[in-house]
């Protein structure tokens, strides 16, 4: 998997937001107003704190979807916009 340019291990099972934390990567988007770092909370997809840009998609939720080695995922700015 690759965030934001750069490669990221991940394990079979792992979800993008498990292979980031596990990575020492605690922040992936920002907040639509102010623009706090924000990452994962719930960790079982009730919020929505964990949205990143994957594969050119905004809106995904880190704690939901798979970790995969072909996975481009890019820190999210706001309502949608990857950096």
């Amino acid at each position: 998997m690759w965030f934001d340019g750069e490669p990221v291990p991940a394990t079979p099972g792992q979800t993008v937001a498990a292979a980031l934390w596990a990575a020492g990567v605690r922040s992936w988007r920002t907040s639509r107003v102010e623009g706090a770092p924000r990452g994962l909370f719930c960790g079982i997809g009730v919020c929505y704190d964990c949205l990143v840009t994957i594969d050119g998609v905004a809106n995904q939720r880190a704690c939901l979807v798979p970790a995969r080695p072909q996975l481009r995922v890019a820190t999210q700015q706001g309502v949608g916009d990857a950096v």
